[in-house]
C-alpha cells in the first residue's frame, strides 16, 4: 500500500508529516502488522468480541448510574 502526500510550494515540514502521520493513521496500516505476527483462531477472536462487549455495556451502564 502506497501513501502519498503531496507537499505544495511555501508549506512546512511539520504540516506534511502531520497530514502523512494523519493518513498513515487512517490505514491502520500498524494495527494490520500487528494483527498478522500470530495467528488468532476465530473462535478466539469471537471470544474477545464478546468479552469487549460485556465490559462496554458494563461500563456504560456505570456512566448512567452515576448520572
Amino acid at each position: 500500500m502506497k501513501l502519498i502526500t503531496i507537499v505544495k510550494e511555501g508549506e512546512s515540514i511539520d504540516k506534511v508529516l502531520k497530514r502523512y502521520k494523519k493518513k498513515f493513521d487512517q490505514a491502520r496500516i500498524m494495527k494490520e502488522l500487528r494483527e498478522r505476527q500470530q495467528y488468532i483462531k476465530p473462535s478466539e477472536i469471537r471470544r474477545n468480541k464478546i468479552i469487549k462487549a460485556k465490559y462496554k455495556e458494563r461500563i456504560k451502564l456505570i456512566q448512567e448510574e452515576e448520572l
